[in-house]
């Protein structure tokens, strides 16, 4: 069997508001646990807790996300002013 080969170039990625999608992403899982929890015992009694645990751990790793896009970011207006190439950030 023949290894694939790419026909053309792969285009450049595309840019946009990193921060503000996972920002908003993390908010509305916040909301939606937020939403979820008067219901609670419902959830509970029909096997569903793990929709609310999911909505919990969305937000939790949002803000993780939200940190790392924000160093991220930093990182890559910091290599466009010096004019060095972008290094992984390690803190």
């Amino acid at each position: 069997m023949a290894k694939w080969t790419p026909k053309h170039e792969a285009p450049e990625p595309l840019e946009g508001p990193v921060v503000a999608t996972i920002t908003g992403g993390t908010i509305l899982w916040f909301v939606l646990f937020l939403v979820q929890l008067p219901f609670y015992g419902w959830f509970d009694d029909h096997g569903h807790l793990w929709w609310l645990w999911t909505c919990l751990a969305g937000a939790g790793l949002g803000l993780i996300g939200i940190w790392y896009v924000r160093k991220r970011d930093a990182a890559i207006k910091r290599a466009r002013t010096d004019g060095s190439p972008a290094t992984p950030v390690t803190e």
